[in-house]
């Protein structure tokens, strides 16, 4: 379900802000069959006529759909929370090149990028070069 207000001028404190919107998803868990209710905010610069509330819908699921194949897949594969490097532009590097290898493995076929991984890790002189075609 999901609701939409434009609010251009009603003082809303965040600048270019034109709607918010209200979205209510009802899940049902795979393994235990429980249902839940979770209910989120949207706050853009979209108008009315630029997005509807169907369409604020499918800008939030494409969201989702990053957050799975590149976030979920950095933290999980890469550990990319535990990361120790914390300082200056080394996080920001340290995400091109997991997002990096991540596009590279998947360019070259593999759906599992730990499986991936571990199959580079076999002749780890050899193997990530050919992936880049450098050999």
């Amino acid at each position: 379900m999901v609701q939409a207000l434009t609010v251009t001028g009603l003082g809303i404190d965040f600048p270019h802000a034109a709607q918010v919107a209200k979205i209510v998803r009802h899940r049902t868990g795979m393994k235990t069959g429980k249902r839940t209710r979770e209910t989120g905010y949207v706050l853009t610069d979209l108008t009315s006529r630029e997005a509807s509330p169907e369409c604020l819908v499918v800008i939030v699921r494409s969201q989702w759909t990053i957050e799975n194949r590149l976030h979920f897949v950095r933290d999980t594969t890469f550990a990319e929370y535990a990361s120790k490097i914390r300082t200056g532009h080394g996080p920001e590097n340290m995400a091109t090149l997991r997002s990096f290898a991540i596009n590279q493995l998947r360019a070259a076929g593999h759906t599992n990028s730990a499986a991936g991984l571990r199959e580079m890790s076999y002749e780890p002189f050899l193997r990530p070069l050919s992936l880049l075609t450098l050999t």
